[in-house]
């Protein structure tokens, strides 16, 4: 081969190389659409004066699962969302990254409490929500809802992650 010639061989094979380790190195959160609707659960919400709201939850259980989240999704229904489950208590900690639309996220202790929530979160934000202590589960829904539905520090989550399905 001719010198030149052998260069730009190497080059492209360089480039392509680069490229193969690019792709092998981007994480699973590199993605420009939602994941696919993942399994549903039931889940309630009960209030301290008894009232109970029943909702249809994805269950976000593996890492990737979770890493992605309701990115790109373009709405959440009143009585839908998404269950984050950590396994464990563990401080969470989310973020809007490719979020489209506004959530409610609903921070939940081991034992099915609302331990906080984070009302009318900001859309595409980069800002870390936090759970301000160990929770077992974040709980994302329709920005609103909380309000909507008078939803306090405090107030009981029925799932079988927590023990008290129904």
């Amino acid at each position: 081969m001719m010198p030149a010639m052998r260069r730009r061989t190497l080059l492209a094979l360089m480039g392509l190389a680069a490229m193969t380790a690019f792709q092998a190195a981007t994480p699973a959160f590199a993605q420009d659409g939602p994941q696919p609707r993942l399994p549903t659960e039931p889940l309630t919400i009960v209030t301290r004066d008894g009232t109970r709201h029943a909702f249809t939850v994805e269950m976000a259980l593996s890492p990737d699962q979770q890493t992605v989240g309701l990115m790109f999704r373009p709405e959440v229904k009143p009585d839908e969302g998404m269950l984050f489950d950590w396994g464990q208590p563990r401080e969470s900690a989310m973020w809007m990254r490719n979020t489209i639309t506004s959530l409610d996220m609903v921070f939940i202790s081991q034992d099915g409490r609302i331990h906080r929530i984070a009302e009318r979160t900001v859309p595409l934000s980069l800002a870390t929500v936090d759970s301000r202590g160990p929770v077992r589960a974040t709980l994302e829904l329709a920005a609103g809802t909380a309000a909507r539905l008078n939803l306090r520090v405090g107030d009981k989550v029925e799932q079988r992650i927590f023990g008290t399905a129904r």
